[in-house]
């Protein structure tokens, strides 16, 4: 039987965080005959991975020809944000079973995308599960050394200026790296309402009055729901002024919350006041996109002790957990 040509000027399209699309182009003589094609994806980081390039050992997909450009999905578990590399290989299956099969093609890299806004509702679906009830608090803090706020004094106009989130959280969360903000917490402990004294960042915590930060003029959005190998259970969500660039951001990436309704964080009107409430059972991380004046809260030194293994920097999340992870990659 006539050899098969080998497939050339591969083309990657369409691509999400768990799905692409690929086409190439191969001799019309063999369009009518090819009846398999076997793609071979791999990490790009894997330097030594089998390629599977012998003509006589099955690749790692074996899909029935199908008009080009094709959709792989579901067929192997791919991670957002993650470099592959990819090649093809075109087959005719023989009567007695085997495979006539052409020459592997070029390899050509791509790199997943990140999570879109319905795999961030899924998260955020599982997040509400566990959420708790909603304990009223009055203030948003910030822990840190005591040289970075006299940094913040000293050359930033006394100022918190937002930087680049790090990568911790799921890794297809489209806020790392990406987005700038300044992170707060607000969690506050059961038995007293206020803010635990201690703190995995530093023993200075600079305090901020809610309304500050959070309030009618504010869009609240969620950001990323994970956990790092603990029992303890993260939320990332962004505040941001309405119309700021850290609110056109937002728009067009993450799930929208309702201020005065949802189960991580919020901020109603009661008797003529705003109230603020926050969920019991998850470690809420907020970020504020925008610089932060220091004048309009207190700085002072925490009592407790400093829980280094709280801290979330550059954390990794956790990705056999059942509670907290997505069918569509970590």
């Amino acid at each position: 039987m006539e050899l098969l040509s080998t497939p050339h000027s591969i083309e990657v399209s369409n691509i999400t965080c768990d799905s692409f699309r690929i086409s190439w182009t191969m001799e019309n003589s063999d369009l009518e005959r090819v009846t398999h094609y076997f793609i071979d994806l791999n990490k790009k980081e894997n330097k030594n991975s089998n390629k599977f390039k012998h003509r006589d050992v099955p690749t790692k997909l074996v899909a029935k020809a199908v008009p080009l450009p094709m959709t792989v999905r579901g067929h192997w578990f791919l991670s957002p944000r993650t470099e592959y590399s990819v090649a093809v290989q075109t087959a005719v299956k023989q009567s007695d079973g085997e495979y006539l099969v052409s020459g592997w093609s070029e390899t050509v890299e791509f790199c997943t995308g990140d999570y879109a806004k319905e795999h961030l509702a899924q998260l955020q679906e599982k997040a509400e599960q566990i959420a708790g009830r909603m304990l009223r608090f009055s203030v948003f803090y910030r822990n840190h050394h005591k040289e970075y706020f006299q940094h913040a004094r000293t050359h930033c106009g006394n100022m918190l200026q937002p930087y680049l989130k790090d990568n911790s959280g799921s890794h297809g969360s489209p806020t790392s790296g990406m987005l700038h903000g300044v992170f707060f917490s607000c969690n506050t402990e059961f038995n007293t309402g206020q803010p635990p004294q201690d703190s995995p960042y530093g023993r200075w915590r600079f305090q901020i009055p809610a309304q500050r930060l959070f309030n009618p003029s504010t869009n609240l959005s969620f950001a990323d729901f994970y956990c790092m190998y603990t029992a303890y259970h993260y939320a990332i969500l962004v505040l941001a002024p309405k119309g700021s660039l850290g609110d056109r951001f937002c728009r067009d990436r993450l799930p929208l919350l309702d201020i005065a309704c949802n189960k991580f964080l919020t901020c109603s009107v009661e008797d003529g006041e705003l109230v603020f409430r926050h969920a019991q059972d998850l470690i809420l991380e907020i970020i504020y996109t925008e610089p932060v004046d220091l004048s309009l809260g207190t700085l002072g030194e925490i009592s407790g002790p400093q829980l280094m293994s709280l801290s979330t920097a550059d954390a990794k999340k956790d990705p056999s957990c059942k509670t907290c992870n997505i069918s569509v990659g970590r």
